[in-house]
């Protein structure tokens, strides 16, 4: 199958083959070809350019008669698609209950601490069945598919028991198999203590090193494994502990870090090779020397900063330390329920002052890296997916998160 897409007004985030991520000063720049052509073969990305050969040129009448399928982007944007790196969208029901308690005034960690939060998840996601859970939650990814997310790491973590946490996670593999988009399993077991261990936190720690995480393993359910090393959460000791289990088994290393305190998650992160920490809204001057040198992307979710009032993470002093920087949704029920990522984009820009371009950047190929894809995925490569979107004409790339609630994406191309 060959598709053409021609009268692309522009053509953005080109990359050479090759490129995994962006660090420091490269965020700066997205590469763009105005009047743009590109060509898709089987689901790759195989040719683009110019498009003289639109109007007249010799090559004009081989390009077009060859193809199966033509596609007139009208002058709009063609873009790679959002890729997501971080989001809970496996869940049973909402918690619109505790969002009257943000108003009135409670934090998350009071919220937790009463018995709810992500406890309250766990119980809900107790009740409901198997195909429930699937119904609800492909509502959801068909809800970020439309608004231009192409690739989506998905996590479990209400659970909390051996079997809930088996059933999410089985939830994520059937969403795999069946949604037209790329995705990527988490395990996260140690999001909260479950109901029945309360007070007996390491006991619980046992349970995920030698119950969850051996069953996960064998039924091959979990692409990362991640651990909320928090304050009020799980301890550096114990999250170690975890992920030296889960390499056992071969499973690499995602972190929650750094949420609500500086908890030291970063460090053990990096230690354990972890692919990504995610959060960092409470990060100093050593996450950001921690980070320098590894191979691990910070990831930051300016969703949940909206959602809790609590600080932005400091994108551009790690850009400028030469880091790189991704963003993703944090589409959960609790503390950001929206899996917008021109929404993110535009948190981006608008609360953490990144240039449209290194939001840009930060949403596509850096989050794409964040989630292992960035090889096939998360920008305009030969070779690479096309997973993209195409917009209504747009005066120039800052109106894409500039203009975040206007509906300009005219189409989403996803190939799995």
């Amino acid at each position: 199958m060959k598709t053409v897409i021609y009268n692309i007004g522009t053509l953005a985030g080109i990359l050479p083959e090759g490129t995994r991520k962006l660090e420091g000063a490269r965020m700066d720049h997205v590469e763009c070809i105005n009047d743009a052509y590109l060509v898709i073969e089987d689901g790759i990305i195989t040719d683009f350019g110019t498009a003289g050969c639109f109007r007249g040129d010799n090559d004009s009448e081989t390009y077009l008669s060859n193809a199966d399928e033509h596609i007139d982007a009208h002058g709009g944007l063609v873009m790679p698609a959002f890729c997501d790196s971080h989001t809970h969208i496996v869940y049973a029901g909402c918690r619109d209950g505790e969002f009257r308690d943000k108003i009135a005034g409670l934090s998350y960690e009071e919220i937790a601490a009463r018995g709810g939060g992500i406890l309250n998840s766990a119980d809900l996601l107790h009740k409901t069945s198997d195909d429930e859970l699937y119904r609800q939650s492909m509502e959801r990814v068909n809800e970020i598919m439309a608004m231009g997310t192409g690739a989506v790491e998905i996590k479990s973590g209400y659970g909390l028991t051996v079997e809930d946490e088996l059933k999410m996670l089985r939830v994520i593999k059937r969403i795999k198999e069946t949604a037209p988009i790329t995705v990527k399993a988490t395990f996260l077991g140690a999001h909260a203590v479950g109901r029945a261990y309360k007070g007996r936190q390491s006991e619980y720690v046992d349970l995920v090193c030698n119950e969850m995480l051996p069953k996960v393993a064998a039924e091959r359910l979990a692409d990362y494994v991640d651990v909320f090393c928090d304050e009020g959460f799980f301890t550096v000791d114990e999250t170690e502990k975890i992920l030296k289990k889960a390499a056992e088994y071969g499973i690499t290393p995602k972190i929650h870090a750094n949420e609500l305190a500086v908890s030291g998650g970063v460090q053990v992160g990096v230690k354990c090779n972890a692919l990504s920490v995610d959060h960092l809204e409470k990060t100093t001057d050593s996450e950001i020397e921690a980070l320098r040198g590894s191979l691990t992307m910070p990831t930051m979710l300016p969703g949940c900063s909206f959602f809790l009032g609590l600080p932005y993470g400091r994108a551009k002093d790690y850009i400028k330390a030469g880091l790189p920087v991704a963003l993703a949704s944090d589409y959960n029920p609790g503390s950001s329920p929206s899996g917008n990522m021109r929404f993110v984009m535009a948190l981006g820009c608008i609360k953490m002052r990144l240039t449209p371009e290194q939001s840009f950047n930060a949403c596509t190929i850096n989050s794409a890296y964040a989630m292992g894809v960035s090889d096939i995925l998360g920008s305009v490569t030969i070779g690479k997916k096309a997973n993209l979107l195409i917009t209504k004409p747009v005066p120039s790339l800052a109106f894409i998160p500039y203009s975040h609630q206007t509906p300009v994406i005219e189409k989403v191309i996803l190939h799995r």
